[in-house]
């Protein structure tokens, strides 16, 4: 994120809560808030986690300046004894979470908190506006590149995303996600990814023809050369004045040309057609990309088909993820410290799926020792010991349920990211936490990964968590 003061990014409530927070002498008061979600977009079998990289900046450099003291002090809503407070506002507390490109499941504690409950309060709606927006595009690309099948797959959405910040992050989300690149040229920079592109129909109409608007491309880029063929007839001009050109320029100088893109029409059908002509014409090792409102759906039904393509770019459906475009990430108070001791909170709700899971907590995932798969996740109190030779599983919500898991080894999820205000996390690059997630990933059985009707993966709670759930639901 560019640097900019964010304080105020924030929903009114929590400066409401926490001036009186103050005003009952409150703001030492160490509390427990977990970030969470209650559902996988579309329907999915998993999500992937990411955001935390600006989590981390935004924790960093959080500061109120005076005009953002002025401001709340115009409100006349707060005490100036809360005023004072915030202008020497910083964060002092623990934070524990999952890494970036993490394999994630609904109710498993994301991000945990662990501070004053001021300090905590404040970072709720920039957590989950980071932790929400990344997460969804994240898992969006991920499953367009799952449909893919080991083709490339290019973000190419950011005239279409809801803002600056959206499509820049959104971008850095979708690499996270397994893109191979992005239109978005800041992305690029920021972060350090490939910047991808060649021309738009308009390049092609400023020329007086379609032969000259390619040639003069493939002068400019003769090692790096994809031409646009559906600007006005693909299969009776667009294809043929490109293969005049890689024939006439391309060739010539030394090169091959890299591809034809398409923008329009039956993309199944013309790619096929193409491919043939590109073929019979010497030109086997020139690739199809395609583009034109795509999304996993979609390429799957273009790959059923038998198209002949070779690279997808992606824009609207991808950087807003268009059929499903909230995350749903939530941050709970679970527990608060009194005289040292750790009391668990829970909310609860006449929807049982809006009931927390209580207490301060970690979650483990279990790995088959023969594959490498994941096996299960187990969300326990921070307590708990996980015994290495036999552990039984259940259904939480159908506790009969029961599976005994042997030959595994764990792993816990989260880490420590800030311990008393500081730091202690060596922030990846992008590309360490792209490769992070493919890794992640390819521990998933196939069946959790299917587009459609995927294989529920387990996440159950210890017994421990379980009975102290149960326990604070009958005492309520």
């Amino acid at each position: 994120m560019d640097r900019k003061n964010l304080a105020l990014v924030s929903d009114f409530y929590e400066f409401t809560m926490s001036n009186i927070y103050c005003e009952k002498n409150l703001e030492n008061k160490i509390v427990y808030f977990d970030v969470f979600f209650r559902k996988i977009p579309e329907n999915g079998g998993y999500a992937i986690f990411a955001g935390l990289e600006q989590v981390i900046d935004y924790i960093k450099n959080l500061t109120f300046s005076k005009d953002a003291i002025d401001f709340l002090r115009n409100t006349n809503k707060f005490s100036e004894r809360f005023l004072n407070y915030l202008s020497n506002f910083k964060f002092t507390g623990d934070i524990w979470s999952v890494p970036e490109g993490t394999v994630i499941f609904p109710n498993e504690p994301l991000i945990t908190v662990r501070a004053p409950i001021i300090e905590a309060q404040i970072l709720e709606t920039m957590l989950l506006l980071l932790i929400n927006h990344q997460s969804l595009i994240a898992t969006k690309a991920s499953r367009i590149v799952s449909a893919a099948h080991g083709r490339p797959v290019m973000e190419f959405g950011a005239r279409r995303a809801h803002s600056i910040d959206a499509a820049v992050l959104g971008a850095r989300a979708a690499i996270i996600g397994g893109c191979i690149g992005t239109s978005c040229v800041k992305t690029a920079n920021d972060f350090s990814v490939p910047a991808l592109g060649t021309m738009a129909h308009s390049f092609i109409q400023s020329f007086d023809s379609e032969y000259e608007a390619f040639k003069a491309y493939a002068e400019a880029y003769p090692n790096d050369c994809t031409l646009l063929i559906d600007t006005y007839d693909t299969l009776n001009q667009g294809i043929y004045n490109a293969i005049k050109v890689f024939k006439e320029v391309i060739v010539p100088k030394g090169y091959r040309p890299k591809g034809v893109r398409l923008d329009s029409g039956d993309l199944s059908y013309l790619s096929k057609a193409v491919r043939k002509i590109l073929d019979s014409e010497g030109f086997e090792d020139c690739k199809i990309c395609v583009s034109n409102s795509l999304d996993e759906y979609l390429i799957t039904s273009l790959l059923n088909e038998g198209a002949k393509i070779d690279s997808f770019g992606v824009g609207e459906n991808l950087i807003t993820s268009k059929n499903d475009p909230v995350f749903g990430g939530v941050y709970k108070l679970v527990a608060i410290e009194e005289n040292n001791q750790i009391i668990p909170k829970i909310k609860i709700s006449e929807n049982p799926s809006k009931i927390t899971n209580p207490g301060f907590k970690k979650v483990y995932r279990f790995y088959d020792k023969t594959s490498g798969n994941a096996l299960a996740d187990v969300i326990t109190l921070a307590d708990e010991k996980i015994p290495e030779d036999s552990y039984v599983i259940f259904n939480p919500d159908n506790p009969w349920m029961l599976k005994t898991l042997k030959n595994y080894y764990v792993k816990p999820l989260q880490i420590p990211i800030f311990e008393k205000g500081n730091l202690v996390y060596k922030v990846p690059t992008l590309a360490e936490i792209s490769q992070n997630c493919k890794t992640e990933l390819n521990t998933m059985w196939s069946e959790i990964k299917r587009i459609k009707n995927p294989h529920k993966y387990y996440v159950d709670l210890s017994k421990k968590l379980w009975d102290l759930k149960n326990d604070l639901l009958k005492n309520n």
